[in-house]
């Protein structure tokens, strides 16, 4: 299962940094609008982290919210983007919020094994 959650959130870090790098057209569009179109991204991104890497919790935060200024300050290298600290705020709140939700899933998780055995 560590195996197949580590692709998800390796697969997730690829498609964000497409999405936030590559062509503008060719980024995905939803009616949740900019700021929750990067929610939900970084929130799967630091959901899928939080639970591919649960045991080395603080080194997956690190990761995820490094990887979110990494992306950001890229944009001022892509053509047609913009590096926005409210753009970084968001991502890196939302990726918190996202390793919070798989801390406690992870822990709602061990609590129903540990009872149930």
């Amino acid at each position: 299962m560590t195996i197949i959650l580590r692709l998800i959130a390796w697969g997730l870090a690829a498609a964000i940094a497409f999405a936030t790098l590559g062509p503008a057209e060719q980024r995905p569009h939803s009616n949740l609008g900019q700021n929750g179109e990067h929610a939900l991204a970084f929130v799967l991104l630091g959901v899928a982290f939080g639970l591919a890497y649960a045991r080395d919790r603080s080194r997956s935060a690190a990761f995820v919210i490094g990887f979110t200024g990494l992306v950001e300050i890229l944009q001022f290298w892509a053509p047609g983007r913009h590096a926005r600290l409210e753009d970084f705020v968001v991502d890196a709140l939302a990726a918190s919020v996202g390793l919070a939700a798989a801390m406690v899933l992870d822990w709602k998780i061990r609590r129903s094994r540990h009872s149930a055995s």
